[in-house]
């Protein structure tokens, strides 16, 4: 047991066979005061790269610890290290539960009470107006956290999916992956190609960059109906990114991920309300309380956010390709890959032949 940048860590490896047995050793040091015997376990199922499990004293499930097992492989799409350093940048910030203890494949903290959204939750307007305004507290965990963060001038969107690029398989021993992959996935000098498109195509849209979630799907927005809030969790992906690439990655999430309908995408109907009331809102916490948002101002989100959804269709494309490589975690990555890539070529016309 150390203590290193004021994190507890903890020499202990958690398998499948002895999870809750290696989630009380870590209780033993992080809630010394639990009774084991009242301790209650809760398996969480709905993630696509780790295990998470809850744990909690009876009848006080409010303050439950999550004890998250890293996925097999995981850290080849993950920088643990970053991670963890996000998550102490976020809770000074007040957008993230506390890190109690990090252990040598996974970390143990603090949990939001209420629930996920789903596909019917997220249309609801008052749910839309509470993530808008919790997308631009996102945005500014930076600036609120007591420290100076440089903010770099380029998003880093490209160096993380280049890097992904770089150590993509070349084929799958399993014969059904392997027939998805040389059928329905392209070259990696196709995908190079695409890459380079992309950015090429947001940074010409004179976006801000900011310090973005850059995973809002469904699940990992949980919205707490007695205080009426929600909250955002899971921060692996986080980094600095366009501003408007969490709007895109969240509008292509409505669509869901276990089984995906792209039918649900947002129409620019649905996306109007919601990018004028994030702007309004951003006005507000930087001071502007007179500004007015012109039409003009939404028309430019709405194309910045639309042309971020493509760009996370491929961000999620790549990274699946190397989870059906590494993951045992059992969930068809392949084929995810080839509808998010199926879908990113769909819309890559319309989306990025919009004007300014």
């Amino acid at each position: 047991m150390a203590k290193v940048d004021n994190v507890l860590r903890l020499d202990l490896t958690i398998t499948d066979d002895n999870a809750q047995q290696g989630a009380l050793d870590i209780l033993h040091f992080i809630r010394p005061d639990w009774i084991p015997e009242r301790i209650k376990f809760k398996v969480f199922t709905e993630g696509f790269t780790n295990k998470l499990l809850g744990c909690y004293q009876s009848g006080d499930v409010d303050n439950m610890v999550l004890v998250r097992v890293n996925g097999e492989g995981s850290d080849v799409v993950v920088n643990r290290d970053s991670e963890l350093e996000t998550f102490r940048l976020l809770c000074t910030a007040g957008c993230a539960p506390p890190v109690y203890c990090v252990f040598n494949n996974g970390i143990a903290y603090g949990f939001f009470p209420g629930q996920p959204l789903d596909e019917r939750t997220v249309r609801l307007p008052n749910i839309q107006r509470l993530i808008a305004e919790e997308v631009v507290r996102y945005h500014g965990a930076c600036q609120r956290n007591g420290k100076q963060h440089k903010i770099p001038v380029r998003s880093q969107y490209r160096e993380k999916v280049q890097y992904w690029i770089n150590i993509l398989p070349g084929s799958f021993d399993d014969p059904d992956k392997q027939k998805v992959f040389e059928n329905e996935i392209p070259k990696r000098n196709q995908l190079q190609k695409e890459l380079g498109e992309i950015v090429d195509h947001l940074d010409s849209l004179g976006m801000n960059i900011v310090f973005s979630h850059n995973d809002l799907l469904l699940k990992n927005i949980i919205y707490n109906p007695q205080k009426d809030t929600v909250r955002f969790i899971d921060y692996e992906y986080a980094f600095f990114n366009y501003e408007a690439y969490d709007i895109g990655n969240h509008f292509a999430e409505w669509a869901g991920m276990a089984v995906v309908n792209y039918d649900l995408y947002p129409t620019r109907e649905e996306q109007l309300p919601w990018l004028r009331h994030y702007l309004d809102y951003k006005a507000k916490t930087e001071g502007q309380f007179h500004r007015e948002i012109t039409d003009k101002d939404v028309e430019r989100l709405y194309i910045q956010a639309n042309s971020c959804a493509c760009a996370a269709h491929f961000f999620w494309a790549v990274w699946a390709l190397l989870q059906a490589k590494h993951s045992v975690i059992d969930f068809d990555y392949i084929r995810f890959a080839s509808i998010r890539l199926s879908e990113y070529f769909r819309r890559k016309s319309e989306f990025f032949s919009m004007k300014l």
